[in-house]
């Protein structure tokens, strides 16, 4: 099929080159330096190979990330796998289907064809967002399916397919609404230039420029994307089924099998991993995504604010200090325990009407972290407060002068090459945010006994989100960081409603979830404008691919915790470990609420200081700048970067840190700097190839093999066998505490 194009040139170019003028080209020059100044507006997009390839990768990636999210190690399948894969299969259909020209009734005159001409890469750019919208902007599941996790498999009440359905693509869909009134904002004007989005345009540029290879012989893109991947496939069934010991290999429980402290220092599970190491791709790409597409001096922030907490914040708050009672829990757990370090039982303190059961609280106690997952929480805490401190001194100026030129400035060659297409109509996302805030009215007033959230609840939160939209994309688009408003919602909410578990987390999902999926819109709205992707054809792609993917999550998620026994409840390879920490902020935050665990009537109330901590931490900071300006090293001490390094753990473990660290400071580091011919060629690639075979792999182990219950019995593939998995490593050292496995002292 053809597309929506603009009025084509009276005599078709390749490509359109606008004259221009010093002031009209960006003025950021990373931009300058990435983004083509021209545009061929004859170009078709509404193909066949874009809906066909697109509609396909944003069913695969919906499927297979929910499928994955689940697993003890969750892989994520982002967009540049689509991004590389589908280019060869592009170019194949491209050279395979007829070319025949037909027309449609209803249409005119106009032609269609399956074959309209070469595969170009405004094709390939919608494709990608298609998938996009498939891996949830990048972050995988759609985060909303959490919550119908933790009513099924958690709390093990039910909800029905229609509330999940309604919750995962409202919240979702709410947000494409806030994107679409904040375009003109964030979007169109040249200083808000979303630094994340080079990444892929550079990636676009690479795949489909003509390759230069300097008078030498190399295999092509395509070869070594295919040679890598079937490698990546055949090799991950060895950790992935026939040897799974090569997950983690830890050379501390070797020496030491039978010591709990050993195993709390050598396990790359549950301690910190110091010697630990793995041969799992999967292992190394859990959480983070892969290394290979991490810029090195990301890479250097996480590692130093991994190193301070994990290495010398934690062995101080555990060995040294035993802060709140440490020993009495493993080093590192995100279980709830009683007083005694017994794992908690919530279900003994959940009513029949789904709130907390007073009486049987009081009966068994308050609730208790683990210090590691305290501590996480009061870094968390530290970081939303510092992110705020540091963008407002370090980038405030900035951005106030960027916002006043946004509104104020010339438009940039992109914004003026954008203006031959049709714009998207305002009243299509008024439209659009009506039906949302409709449909999420009425599931909360007719469904109330399964959301729990009141109707004011959701105005709230979509207040919430709408109010800190703006300001967080303006954050995102100049300084590439997004500051999260997850621990904020569950803490408002927990205080104005305790006691009910699902109505804050619909709280934080509709408050926080729909501001982070504006957020992720936008920057695909920037990628449409740096390419020229007509409007339209942008909102009709995200739109039917977010609902494509919301529809596929519910129905996966469906199936798996009714189809695999004891899902989320074990420490097999269906843990759940996302939804797990998910799960366990519904109990702090919304069951028993941050009144009986952050406040007076909690262990953990001096946690609170961390926000004070975090906010004055970046004005010391600062003002060491302005009293040392020679020391260029003092402003790169950036604050909300260390205290969040360890934002993933839990669920993260040590050995996902370490592993994602060493690989990527190879291919990002050494590669790069020594070998960077290789790099630009091979390096994104390579990624995906690594990605798509694992995800192949273990597809096909699962159908072929796991869900006949088909199991390997030997000392490589059974975690209860062998030492090096640091069984140990869960217990506490505190003598008295009595654990199923462990020592007694």
């Amino acid at each position: 099929m053809e597309t929506e194009v603009a009025p084509p040139p009276p005599a078709k170019k390749m490509a359109e080159e606008p004259v221009v003028d010093g002031d009209e080209l960006s003025p950021v020059e990373q931009v300058r330096l990435t983004v083509p100044n021209t545009d061929d507006p004859s170009l078709p997009v509404w193909t066949f190979r874009m809906w066909f390839l697109g509609l396909f990768s944003c069913a695969l990636l919906s499927f297979l990330n929910q499928f994955f999210a689940y697993r003890a190690e969750p892989l994520i399948i982002t967009q540049i796998t689509v991004q590389v894969a589908t280019l060869p299969i592009g170019q194949f259909m491209a050279s395979v289907l007829p070319t025949t020209k037909f027309r449609i009734p209803g249409f005119g005159s106009r032609e269609f064809s399956l074959n309209p001409g070469p595969f170009n890469m405004k094709e390939h750019v919608l494709i990608t967002i298609f998938a996009n919208a498939g891996s949830a902007f990048g972050n995988g599941p759609a985060y909303a399916i959490h919550i119908v996790t933790a009513i099924k498999g958690f709390y093990r009440r039910k909800i029905s397919f229609l509330a999940g359905w309604i919750i995962i693509n409202t919240t979702q869909v709410l947000g494409y609404g806030w994107a679409g009134l904040l375009r003109k904002y964030v979007v169109e004007p040249a200083h808000m230039w979303w630094p994340s989005t080079l990444v892929q345009i550079s990636l676009f540029r690479t795949l489909h420029e003509t390759e230069n290879n300097d008078g030498k012989r190399h295999i092509s893109r395509v070869k070594f994307f295919v040679i890598a991947l079937i490698c990546s496939f055949c090799w991950y069934i060895f950790p992935g089924y026939l040897f799974q010991t090569l997950q983690s290999i830890s050379w501390v429980c070797w020496a030491f099998p039978h010591s709990v402290t050993a195993h709390q220092i050598g396990s790359g599970r549950h301690g910190l991993g110091i010697g630990a190491l793995t041969l799992d791709w999967a292992t190394v790409s859990s959480f983070f995504y892969s290394p290979l597409i991490s810029p090195f001096f990301a890479i250097v922030n996480v590692f130093i604010g991994y190193a301070l907490i994990i290495y010398l914040v934690m062995p101080m708050a555990y060995w040294g200090l035993n802060l709140y009672g440490a020993n009495r829990f493993p080093f590192y757990s995100a279980n709830l325990f009683t007083s005694q370090g017994q794992d908690y039982n919530i279900s003994r303190i959940v009513n029949e009407n789904f709130e907390l059961d007073k009486g049987a609280y009081a009966a068994i106690g308050r609730v208790h972290l683990s210090t590691f997952f305290a501590l996480a929480y009061g870094f968390g805490f530290a970081s939303i407060a510092a992110t705020l401190t540091h963008v407002a001194l370090f980038h405030g100026r900035e951005i106030y002068q960027r916002f006043r030129a946004s509104s104020k400035g010339k438009a940039d060659v992109h914004t003026r090459l954008m203006r031959k297409y049709k714009d998207i109509p305002s009243w299509w996302f008024y439209l659009l945010l009506a039906v949302t805030i409709a449909v999420s009215l009425a599931l909360c007033i007719f469904r109330k006994r399964e959301v729990q959230l009141p109707w004011w609840g959701l105005i709230f939160a979509a207040a919430l989100a709408f109010v800190f939209t703006l300001p967080i994309s303006i954050i995102t688009a100049t300084t590439n960081q997004t500051p999260g408003l997850n621990i904020i919602t569950e803490y408002i909410m927990g205080v104005i409603l305790p006691g009910r578990p699902i109505a804050n987390v619909c709280f934080k999902v509709y408050g926080y979830m729909s501001m982070a999926q504006a957020v992720a819109f936008l920057s695909d709205f920037k990628l449409g404008h740096y390419m020229k992707i007509p409007p339209r054809s942008m909102f009709l792609v995200q739109f039917i691919g977010t609902v494509v993917a919301g529809t596929i999550n519910v129905g996966v998620a469906w199936w798996l915790l009714d189809s695999v026994e004891n899902i989320c409840n074990s420490n097999g390879p269906w843990s759940c470990p996302n939804d797990r920490v998910f799960f366990d902020a519904s109990v702090i935050w919304g069951l028993v609420g941050p009144r009986r665990i952050f406040g007076s009537l909690g262990e953990y109330s001096t946690l609170n200081w961390f926000f004070l901590g975090g906010l004055l931490g970046p004005c010391i900071v600062w003002l060491l700048h302005k009293a040392f300006p020679k020391q260029s090293w003092i402003p790169l001490i950036n604050l909300p970067v260390l205290l969040s390094a360890t934002a993933y753990m839990p669920p993260a473990q040590s050995l996902n840190y370490t592993s994602w660290i060493l690989v990527g400071t190879i291919f990002n580091f050494f590669v790069f700097r020594y070998r960077k011919k290789w790099w630009e060629r091979y390096n994104y690639v390579l990624s995906a190839a690594l990605d798509t075979g694992v995800a192949f792999m273990t597809v096909l182990i699962y159908f072929s093999l796991s869900i006949e219950d088909k199991n390997l019995l030997w000392w490589g593939s059974n975690n209860d066998v062998f030492p090096e998995h640091c069984d140990l490593a869960s217990c506490a050292t505190a003598k008295g505490i009595s654990v199923d496995g462990c020592p007694q002292f």
